[in-house]
């Protein structure tokens, strides 16, 4: 039985739980991508196999990239109008997003193969720096979300949900 957490029941009024709710996602995706080199060897490219991979697949060419908008176009500038002395570490997390598409454009095309069995296998060492990437990137960006509890106003945040909403149903 899966446990949920609260944040998987967030909303768009709520902009910070849904970045957090991202994040959830990203870690659990993250951690079956860090099994499957060794499940693969094991079992074998299996149904099972093929529809996680469809669903991460879906996940970080659809969902990740909104979510780095969400965060580069609205929360980071909000904040930073708040508090301009975090402008170096967006810089910083802006430069990762920049990385993390990378390492997921060379990850993507190798699960890609999977998908049209044509590989049997994934790079162990690629997966390992796409998940790496995340946990650092992380372990940056979600003070700033805490800080845009504190420093954000509920009009800011109800502004920056509707945003949020906006870009995945125009």
């Amino acid at each position: 039985m899966q446990i949920l957490e609260p944040q998987q029941f967030a909303s768009w009024n709520e902009p910070i739980e849904m970045l957090y709710a991202c994040h959830s996602k990203v870690k659990r995706f993250c951690h079956q991508l860090s099994i499957l080199p060794g499940y693969l060897e094991k079992n074998g490219v299996t149904q099972a196999v093929l529809n996680d991979v469809k669903i991460i697949l879906q996940y970080f060419n659809q969902a990740a990239p909104l979510h780095h908008d969400d965060e580069e176009k609205d929360f980071f500038p909000a904040l930073i109008r708040k508090l301009p002395e975090i402008q170096s570490q967006v810089e910083e997390l802006e430069r990762q997003h920049i990385d993390l598409h990378e390492n997921w454009r060379l990850l993507s095309a190798q699960l890609e193969a999977l998908i049209t069995q044509e590989s049997i296998s994934v790079d162990p060492a690629l997966i390992q720096r796409f998940v790496l990437g995340y946990d650092k990137h992380i372990l940056i960006e979600e003070p700033l979300f805490e800080l845009g509890k504190q420093h954000l106003t509920e009009a800011e945040l109800n502004s920056i949900g509707q945003v949020m909403s906006n870009r995945r149903h125009p």
